[in-house]
């Protein structure tokens, strides 16, 4: 396999966690017995240009299907850190009712609602049915459809340039990372500003975050590595903020390269970081697998140790880390009961591969389990707010990453 970027030919690996099903690719009761569908989830990094990304990928159309379950505005926390993000942008670039705001992978309107509410014109382009019909009825117009360079250059003929281009968790996302970046350039406004959120690569490896790492997850971002990439498409990074979220974040501001825009002292500062922390080492990759399974061993050990000691253990937050997390460990039924998420369109369904039922998190007042492992752990002080009611039989939780903790 080649770089999807450079072409580079790929010859290091960077984590093997065996095959999987898609993380996304919940079951009804009726499909329990049917043969599902699984991929090879192992990452390859490229000495060329350091973008680490998978080795193999499921077409797009299978990971993102029409009744794709999640929705962006399940977590409160993060419907707030958008409702900042449109506040900040809207001063910074000053945006008013002339002004045009594209939002790539709208999923279900927790961002754009913010511009609609403030009489700025925008557009969703959100290629799965069920989140775009959401984001539809708040009153969005959404282009249902997936985003690359001929969109771009649809969308540029229609007068229809931005004057900002918004991609929150999108980039990791697309196999055709090139065309994708072209297609930003050609939607862009001469002076207009482009933002892309994405977890930062930085934090998978010094918090072993393996569990961010699914199929719909092509790409693991550094700062260095998108701007290599943006560059190729004449795009350039002007500014970069550090944000708390899924564990640890960027936000990319960038511009058309032939703008020429100052670059802020954060941008040099991280790329210093960066390397100093051997992003562009190859021994910093090859040290990971062992990090990665260790962390898994341990989990696997703390459900075991519950079981022989007869106490329940269930979960909560129906989320594609955790599916990562569960299936890589093997864990089944006999070891987590049930999980819990506040999601309906994940309740009543049962998680990808390891078949552990969904529920609302009203049956953790039913069955009381004795802990309660938070999947989504970049949640954790969320969760433990709102479920702080199992303490009331005693009940504790863990998380498992970036190494056990229970509490």
């Amino acid at each position: 396999m080649n770089c999807r970027h450079c072409a580079a030919p790929l010859q290091q690996t960077f984590l093997d966690l065996g095959f999987a099903p898609p993380s996304n690719a919940y079951l009804r009761a009726e499909q329990l017995g049917q043969a599902e569908r699984y991929f090879p989830l192992k990452l390859r990094v490229c000495t060329a240009c350091w973008l680490v990304q998978t080795e193999d990928y499921a077409a797009a159309g299978e990971l993102f299907s029409a009744d794709y379950a999640y929705f962006s505005s399940t977590s409160s926390s993060w419907c707030t850190h958008a409702q900042r993000y449109v506040a900040a942008i809207t001063e910074r670039l000053r945006l008013d009712n002339q002004s045009l705001v594209i939002e790539v992978a709208a999923n279900d309107g927790y961002l754009l609602k913010n511009f609609v509410a403030a009489g700025i014109p925008c557009l969703g382009i959100e290629p799965t049915a069920s989140t775009a019909a959401a984001a539809e009825a708040l009153g969005i117009p959404v282009l249902r459809e997936f985003f690359g360079e001929a969109l771009g250059q649809r969308l540029a003929g229609e007068g229809q340039q931005a004057d900002l281009i918004i991609g929150n968790n999108v980039f990791a996302h697309v196999p055709a990372i090139n065309d994708f970046s072209r297609g930003l350039k050609a939607a862009l406004k001469p002076t207009g500003t482009l933002t892309l959120e994405f977890p930062h690569l930085l934090q998978l490896i010094e918090q072993v975050q393996f569990d961010t790492v699914y199929h719909e997850h092509f790409s693991y971002l550094s700062l260095y590595s998108v701007q290599r990439i943006l560059a190729a498409a004449g795009l350039a990074v002007y500014d970069v903020e550090e944000l708390p979220t899924h564990g640890g974040s960027l936000r990319v501001y960038a511009c058309h390269a032939e703008a020429q825009r100052p670059v802020s002292d954060a941008v040099t500062a991280l790329l210093q970081h960066e390397r100093h922390q051997g992003l562009r080492d190859i021994a910093t990759y090859l040290a990971f697998q062992a990090r990665a399974d260790a962390v898994k061993n341990d989990f696997l050990a703390f459900l075991l140790q519950q079981k022989k000691a007869g106490r329940r253990v269930a979960a909560y937050g129906a989320a594609a880390k955790g599916n990562t997390l569960l299936n890589y460990a093997g864990v089944k039924p006999d070891l987590l009961a049930f999980v819990c998420d506040a999601a309906p369109s994940k309740q009543g369904q049962y998680l990808p591969g390891s078949h552990i039922p969904v529920f609302a998190p009203e049956h953790l007042r039913t069955e009381r389990p004795d802990v309660v492992v938070l999947l989504p752990w970049n949640l954790a002080e969320e969760l433990v707010r709102q479920l702080a009611f199992i303490e009331q039989w005693g009940g504790r939780f863990a998380t498992a990453i970036p190494a056990l903790k229970v509490f």
